[in-house]
C-alpha cells in the first residue's frame, strides 16, 4: 500500500536523526537572522560555489574548533564549554 504524503514526511524527519557521513544525525535550525546576514550568507555561498548549508556549518565549525584548540581539556573552562560536570 502507498503512503501517504504526511507518512513519508514522518518517515524522512525519523530518519534525520542517522542522517549524515558518520550517522550521527542531522538537526533542523529554524530562525530569523538580518537581511544583511542572510545577503553576507549568500554571497558567501556564491563566491565559493557551495550550498548555504555548508557555509553555515564550515563557520560554526572553525569557531567551535578556535575555541577548543585554546581550552586544555582537564580545565574549568573545558567543562564550563560542554557543559560537562566536574
Amino acid at each position: 500500500m502507498a503512503q501517504t504524503t504526511a507518512q513519508r514526511q514522518a518517515a524522512w524527519r525519523a530518519r534525520r536523526a542517522t542522517a549524515g557521513k558518520d550517522g550521527n544525525g542531522e538537526r533542523r535550525l529554524d530562525m530569523w537572522v538580518s537581511t544583511e546576514a542572510d545577503l553576507a550568507l549568500a554571497r558567501l555561498a556564491r563566491r565559493s560555489a557551495v550550498t548555504k548549508r555548508l557555509i553555515l556549518e564550515q563557520l560554526i565549525a572553525r569557531a567551535d574548533g578556535a575555541i577548543v584548540r585554546r581550552l586544555d581539556p582537564d580545565s574549568e573552562q573545558w567543562d564550563l564549554y560542554f557543559k560537562a560536570p566536574r
